[in-house]
């Protein structure tokens, strides 16, 4: 653990309070933030349960087009994390960001941006268990040195389900922070997962801002068959200071397979020039090319696939294979992005990253520190992580009953429900509605929280 942090920890605490009490919570966060830095664990407690048994028709026959989130589901459907610490994984490839302050052409850290944008859902790659949905004021935090930030989110909406969050460098080179508010719909064969919301990207060294969304993601074969995900839609990374745009198509499965998880697109300059060319896909890696080439290959690759399309024709029902494991390498390209192998028992463990497996660690050394509202604390989400899915079961009830009360009696006074730690207003680079951080969280002052759990 480096001293600067240790440092900077007791500083904090110090600065704020003066009482003895605050002086031992100053020593629990250098402990807490010593276990954040060298254990890292490589696999969960316990492994995944078999959903084989599960009819998962008897649960959704009755929920086609209507809104997921508002649906109970039955746990075994779950993944033990929650929706809070799943957003943490934008942050897996953190070092896409720290590269773009490396170089001072504004092409060059657009194409690391994209590249961060597009590894922010790489880790969906086969992870077919929903998380758990956030309770209202339900909290998730994490310290990563190595990595080089610090994230904090919360849950500031129930309906709709609305999930904020705050990312900053520890050398304050950049701020990442955005509002999702996941509209999850079933239709019949599949669930469809529309990440609405606005994700920011700040870069003060250049004093430039970047915004995007997220594609849809599309989960296949919720009835019949072996799962598989896609991703689809139009995604655009836009500098509000340069007017750059870095236009990418997260293209569908298509009827032959062959487009399944690729994703290409254009950077532009301010007057919709073509700089240059991305490709590559989503669940691997991305490659830069002069725009022009790009083009030709596209041309040439569409005509041989048009004498070739036969050889790619699928049943509707299976899940289409990719052509090969590797993107077809144009010359000339340059790699700006690959996605971290994942470990080899991953899928023991709900096809969990490295970086997916730590998220709900839970150290002695975290208990005094952590707000009491920190999904590391949530009782159905460990029950399920240590393999116990009945009382999983009995507390994901409890927890949502008890939040179901609440709000009854919240409506019979009053009293209405305040957020802790953001606030709605404008976002500042592209004006629309969005929910901004407080800066108040990382003072340790956790007084008067709801007791949610």
């Amino acid at each position: 653990c480096s001293l600067h942090h240790i440092f900077y920890i007791v500083g904090c605490g110090l600065q704020i309070f003066t009482s003895s009490r605050a002086i031992a919570n100053g020593l629990l966060a250098i402990a807490y933030l010593t276990v954040s830095v060298l254990s890292h664990r490589t696999s969960l407690p316990a492994p995944m349960f078999s959903r084989n048994d599960v009819s998962i028709w008897s649960i959704l026959k009755k929920c086609i087009g209507m809104e997921l989130s508002k649906i109970a589901m039955p746990v075994i459907l779950n993944e033990p994390l929650s929706f809070l610490q799943r957003l943490t994984e934008y942050m897996e490839h953190t070092y896409l960001i720290h590269q773009a302050n490396t170089t001072t052409d504004s092409m060059e850290r657009m194409k690391c941006v994209a590249a961060f944008a597009v590894s922010a859902v790489a880790s969906q790659w086969e992870r077919t268990g929903k998380p758990f949905n956030p309770l209202l004021g339900e909290t998730y935090e994490l310290i990563r040195e190595d990595l080089g930030f610090r994230w904090m989110s919360e849950q500031v909406s129930h309906h709709p389900p609305v999930s904020a969050f705050h990312a900053e460098g520890l050398q304050e080179d950049f701020l990442f922070h955005g509002s999702i508010y996941p509209k999850l719909k079933f239709w019949g064969k599949s669930v469809e997962a529309e990440p609405k919301g606005i994700i920011s990207l700040e870069l003060p060294k250049y004093n430039e801002a970047y915004t995007w969304t997220n594609p849809t993601c599309c989960v296949h074969n919720i009835i019949v068959g072996q799962l598989w995900i896609e991703q689809y839609g139009n995604v655009e990374v836009i500098n509000h200071k340069t007017g750059e745009r870095c236009s990418l198509i997260f293209k569908p499965c298509g009827l032959f397979g062959k487009e399944l998880h690729k994703v290409e697109g254009y950077i532009l300059d301010k007057s919709k020039k073509k700089l240059c060319a991305i490709y590559g896909k989503w669940t691997e890696c991305l490659y830069t090319v002069d725009a022009d080439t790009f083009d030709a290959h596209k041309k040439s690759d569409k005509k041989n696939s048009e004498e070739k399309k036969s050889e790619y024709l699928i049943r509707p029902e299976e899940m289409p294979l990719p052509d090969g494991d590797t993107v077809q390498v144009i010359p000339g390209s340059e790699l700006i992005w690959r996605i971290a192998p994942r470990p080899d028992n991953s899928a023991e463990f709900y096809a969990f990253s490295t970086f997916a497996m730590q998220l709900n660690e839970l150290e002695e050394g975290m208990k005094g520190v952590l707000p009491p509202t920190d999904c590391r604390l949530r009782p159905d989400i460990r029950h399920m992580e240590k393999g116990d899915i009945d009382s999983a079961s009995a507390e994901k009830k409890r927890v949502e009953e008890k939040q179901r009360l609440s709000r009854k009696n919240r409506s019979k006074s009053t009293e209405e429900w305040k957020t802790r730690w953001f606030h709605q207003g404008t976002n500042p680079h592209n004006k629309a509605q969005d929910w901004l951080y407080s800066n108040s969280y990382w003072d340790r002052n956790y007084s008067l929280l709801p007791d949610i759990y």
